[in-house]
């Protein structure tokens, strides 16, 4: 390290940096102290000088500790700044570091706006609601809202059958294909009760028997849940109104392979 008997043009003490850079002195010690930041030069009278490679480099640290690296993961990170190469490339990391914590952060602020929301519309205190909220944004779930019209025995039952997400996202996948082929389906008018239409209510029918495990406890559960889908606030125009066209071709397609294979239609059953 080099010495000065004063101060140099171009260079500062420890404290003027510190004043410079809004920190404590404290921390350009432990900087130092740690070979994260040591000074470039140094006086006669044991003053630590930075010149203004050492500020660019304490920039650096700063910023990366604001994003939420340790000392030690800025440490393996800082590179040498001998050329404009060097600067460059170290501004362009930092600056990736940056938008992937804006995406973070923005993230963050969607969910927390959208669970206030689903907080304030909800007419009592549930802290098992409000996780459950937390873990379908998460998983961005664009229909998280829903889980605050479900009782506690169906959520329990969606936790423990689905909480593999891959699992879950199966069921979803079949129920959107399910009604893309029921509205085809009536729009080439293929009747309800016809072999074709007996056969696609035969696989909407393991589908909903997939979901519920063969709880047959849990049919009016779905049936409250699909006559309230008109009344909440919430669902997508556009979804919505898919969901009313594929629903008139299933229910009574579903209703007829009910009585032609058991007799009897559960869901009335489950009603009365």
């Amino acid at each position: 390290m080099e010495k000065h008997r004063a101060i140099p043009k171009g260079y500062m003490t420890v404290g003027e940096l510190a004043k410079q850079m809004n920190v404590t002195v404290r921390t350009l010690h432990h900087y130092d102290k740690t070979g994260l930041l040591s000074p470039s030069s140094e006086s006669e009278g044991g003053f630590r000088l930075y010149n203004a490679k050492d500020m660019v480099k304490l920039n650096q640290i700063l910023a990366m500790k604001h994003l939420g690296f340790s000392l030690d993961d800025i440490k393996n990170r800082l590179t040498n700044l001998d050329t404009p190469a060097d600067v460059a490339d170290a501004l362009a990391e930092h600056a990736a570091s940056i938008r992937e914590k804006m995406d973070t952060l923005s993230a963050s602020l969607e969910a927390i706006e959208a669970l206030r929301a689903e907080v304030m519309q909800m007419q009592s205190v549930d802290f098992g609601k409000y996780a459950d909220i937390i873990v379908s944004l998460q998983m961005k779930n664009e229909h998280y809202w829903v889980i605050k019209h479900l009782d506690d025995q169906f959520l329990d039952h969606i936790q423990d059958r689905f909480a593999d997400a891959g699992h879950d996202m199966g069921i979803v996948d079949t129920f959107s294909r399910l009604q893309d082929e029921a509205i085809r389906l009536q729009a080439e008018g293929v009747p309800p009760d016809s072999e074709e239409g007996l056969a696609f209510a035969h696989e909407f029918w393991d589908m909903i028997t997939t979901f519920t495990g063969g709880d047959m406890t849990l049919l009016p559960k779905m049936l409250a849940l699909d006559e309230s889908i008109d009344t909440m606030d919430g669902w997508d125009a556009a979804w919505k109104e898919k969901y009313e066209k594929a629903r008139n071709f299933i229910e009574p397609a579903t209703e007829a392979y009910l009585v032609a294979t058991f007799g009897r239609n559960p869901f009335e059953e489950e009603q009365s």
